[in-house]
């Protein structure tokens, strides 16, 4: 039996915000159809994960000065 490539943590949480897993970053529609995605298309989407991950959970204290903005 050939093992399945899966970005899973076991930290099983939907963001209600963005729709996405907050432990891997996948959709609900890609974590439920995971297993008969094929291999090529689970790559695809696990190399698209850590930027998807940073863009959806960047933390920005409310606290943090507002950026410098050129006149």
């Amino acid at each position: 039996m050939t093992r399945v490539s899966s970005p899973c943590i076991r930290v099983c949480t939907l963001d209600p915000e963005t729709g996405l897993c907050e432990g891997c970053g996948r959709t609900r529609e890609e974590i439920a159809s995971w297993y008969r995605i094929p291999e090529e298309e689970r790559q695809r989407i696990m190399a698209e994960l850590p930027e998807r991950m940073r863009e959806a959970f960047a933390l920005v204290s409310p606290f943090a000065p507002e950026p410098d903005k050129a006149e």
